[in-house]
């Protein structure tokens, strides 16, 4: 039986390249994105795994080497309920739990509202707290992301595959 992380390919066991996509949402968008980033992610050699927030946990995360999170701002500039629980935990994490997780931010929001973006700003600088390593600038993405979104992902893949 193999492990979780590993294949074969022509008899010779190799470690799978896992690119964990986890995302926090109230619409959808966020859902939809992580998606469409794991599509793009195996054409740079990466496994993805798409995770709602809901489904993770502070201390799975610190397991993780390669993270990308894409998560929406609601309301007023608050979590989306499925984030809300993973980010409080991940804020009781010892400051260097997550020293070996390589992170990029993908932030949703709405530019009419005073709190634009704020829960990827948060994610971002919670990861960072933790000892994450950011290897892409976070993106804020207006609600007209379609334009330019695709360029951070694929730029973010990009230096994933390199971890």
């Amino acid at each position: 039986m193999m492990k979780y992380g590993t294949r074969k390919r022509k008899g010779i066991e190799m470690t799978e390249r896992k690119l964990t996509i986890i995302y926090g949402t109230e619409t959808g968008n966020s859902e939809e994105l992580a998606e469409d980033t794991a599509i793009s992610a195996k054409k740079y050699d990466l496994t993805p795994v798409v995770v709602d927030m809901e489904d993770m946990t502070a201390d799975s995360i610190s397991e993780v080497e390669r993270l990308i999170v894409i998560c929406s701002t609601w309301g007023e500039g608050e979590q989306p309920v499925n984030a809300q629980d993973l980010y409080d935990d991940v804020c009781q994490l010892e400051d260097s739990k997550l020293e070996n997780t390589k992170f990029s931010v993908l932030a949703l929001g709405d530019s009419a509202f005073e709190f634009f973006c704020e829960s990827g700003k948060e994610w971002d600088a919670i990861l960072e707290k933790k000892g994450g390593i950011r290897i892409n600038d976070r993106i804020d993405c207006d609600t007209d992301y379609d334009d330019y979104v695709e360029e951070w992902i694929n730029t973010t893949l990009s230096f994933m595959k390199d971890v």
